[in-house]
């Protein structure tokens, strides 16, 4: 929704209650791209959407609930990304200058601003809309590109602030012929913001301030590897991320490109459930496992495009797959006469499962808890050593302990 420049002002006696919870994101379209004439930076695509589309989606995973985006001039191509970005449910509204920005905004809310044109990742972003103080992420200034603004000390911006609506009034006060987001950097520092350096790899992950396209398609690879490698279970970073690393820098860029790794995934998925309900075991669960590894893989390339009803069909479908081979299992192992309790014990992971699944949602994950692929991955590999029920008695284990923990962390959070 595109919030027309006649919208009320917050009042500053209005109730606090939730607004000292508020989070907001504060954009900038303003720069042009330099390798494509007359179209904004903020406009580039960028895997399979725009950039600012990208930082909207960023912004709104953090918990954000308000956009505010300072733009020079209002494009076809600008207006367009707003008014998707809007359709996902988020309030926005277009300034031009910090007056019209701090009007938007409630004085009182957290705001997270993304310079023009950055690059970043939910890790990079997350400690920025924690409560706190104003806070600026930067880096050494030797080592940054020209496009990093700098703030002295021998340190540049590199893109992301933590900052009190207020400092909006402030720079608002200045002169009429500011740079916006310059000024409202050059407030912030005065103001005694605290400095986040950039951790040493998140320059090789994918962040940076990016107004080439040609530069785009590269650095959304680095942004989907480090997505992967930042999920907490050890099934995500040791063996999806690998195989990624191969599979989906030819795909990435492509349209419809999630649409055919959601096809393999599925198609894999219902192979390998076939082949253990008549009894190959062991290739079957093999296959429903490369299945998972796909709908893995198509999950994180939906979040970045945009494709949410995608996205959460792949993160059901994978807990899903591995429920049901886990059935089919104990029914195969039940049927050839090797136990009568196969279907039993499945049913008792599947529920466990289930369980942590729900316990770990308010929880930091560790890297060693059980997620649904790291159990079907046991399953397979018991099986192929003859071993099917063992398998199931020790992934229903592995569930345990992975809930026993989960529950401890609950109650000391508690």
């Amino acid at each position: 929704m595109l919030v027309s420049p006649q919208a009320p002002r917050f009042h500053p006696r209005a109730s606090t209650a939730n607004s000292a919870r508020m989070l907001a994101g504060l954009l900038f379209a303003v720069q042009d791209a330099e390798d494509r004439q007359g179209v904004l930076a903020a406009t580039l695509p960028f895997a399979g959407v725009t950039v600012i589309e990208y930082q909207a989606r960023l912004l709104a995973t953090a918990g954000a609930s308000q956009l505010v985006i300072v733009v020079s001039r209002l494009t076809p191509e600008l207006l367009g990304a707003i008014a998707r970005i809007g359709r996902r449910g988020m309030s926005v509204d277009t300034v031009r200058s910090a007056g019209e920005a701090s009007a938007r905004l409630h004085p009182l809310a957290r705001v997270v601003a993304l310079a023009d044109g950055l690059i970043t990742t939910d890790a990079t972003l997350a400690p920025f809309a924690a409560e706190g103080g104003d806070a600026l992420l930067v880096l050494d200034a030797g080592s940054a590109s020209p496009d990093y603004e700098r703030v002295g000390g021998g340190l540049a911006w590199a893109g992301v602030a933590r900052l009190d609506a207020r400092r909006l009034a402030d720079v608002a006060a200045l002169p009429s012929d500011y740079d916006v987001q310059s000024a409202l950097l050059r407030v912030a520092e005065q103001g005694g913001a605290r400095h986040v350096v950039l951790a040493a790899g998140e320059a090789g992950a994918g962040h940076g301030i990016e107004r080439r396209s040609a530069a785009l398609e590269q650095r959304s690879r680095a942004v989907m590897m480090a997505t992967l490698a930042t999920r907490p279970g050890w099934f995500d970073r040791w063996v999806v991320r690998p195989i990624a690393g191969f599979v989906l820098p030819p795909l990435i860029g492509r349209p419809g490109s999630t649409v055919a790794v959601t096809i393999a995934a599925g198609v894999a998925v219902l192979i390998g459930l076939g082949l253990v309900a008549v009894g190959y075991q062991t290739v079957g669960l093999f296959a429903a496992l490369a299945g998972t590894v796909a709908a893995a893989m198509g999950e994180r390339t939906a979040w970045l495009r945009e494709e949410s009803r995608l996205a959460s069909v792949l993160a059901w479908g994978i807990p899903g797959a591995t429920a049901l081979a886990a059935l089919l299992l104990g029914r195969s192992i039940d049927s050839r006469g090797l136990s009568d309790s196969g279907v039993i014990v499945a049913l008792v992971l599947i529920a466990v499962a289930a369980l942590v699944e729900r316990a770990t949602d308010a929880v930091p994950r560790a890297i060693w808890w059980a997620t649904p692929p790291a159990c079907l991955l046991l399953l397979a590999v018991l099986t192929m050593l003859g071993m099917p029920l063992a398998g199931l008695i020790l992934a229903t284990v592995y569930a345990f302990a992975t809930l026993s923990a989960a529950i401890e962390l609950l109650r000391r959070k508690a």
